[in-house]
Formats: structure tokens, sequence, C-alpha cells
């Protein structure tokens, strides 16, 4: 298996609170996050990689890595559904 880096970019304008509601200007959508879901998008916000969230998620709850790199990659999809990410021009 390759290894490779996922960096995900947040759009700069989305607005993530403290208790997980985040708001997107651009469409006016907003949704609420649970914790764990909410401390994602933070460390992604702040420029953090796949695999740093990975390792920190793995590390501090009860989860194998496998089980969040599948539920990671749902979660990158639902972001880019509600138009959350920048998308990069060579995709």
């Amino acid at each position: 298996m390759k290894s490779h880096i996922m960096v995900v970019k947040i759009k700069k304008n989305i607005a993530i609170s403290e208790s997980g509601f985040v708001f997107n200007p651009s469409t006016g959508d907003s949704f609420t996050l649970n914790t764990i879901g909410a401390e994602i998008l933070r460390m992604l916000a702040s420029g953090k990689d796949m695999d740093a969230v990975s390792e920190f998620i793995v590390g501090t709850y009860d989860v194998e890595k496998s089980v969040f790199e599948r539920y990671f990659l749902d979660f990158i999809s639902m972001l880019r559904q509600f138009q959350i990410l920048e998308e990069d021009d060579e995709r």
C-alpha cells in the first residue's frame, strides 16, 4: 500500500464555533458537528493533514486507524458536498 499525505483545505470564510456549529456564508448553509467532527474540522482549518489528524484522533479516542480513515474519507465527502473545502485545480 503506497503512502500518501492527504491535505484538505477548508475555505477561509467558514465559521466554526466552539460548540461545533458550522456556517458557510457563501451558501448560507449551516450545520452542527459532534465534538469529534468539530475537532477534526478545526484541525483541518489550521492546516493539519490527514496523517496528523489520524494520529491525534487514534491516540486520543478508542478507534482503530483503519476505521478512522474510512470515516474520515466519508466526512471529507460530506464537507465537499456542503462546499466547505477549497477545491484544487489539480482534481
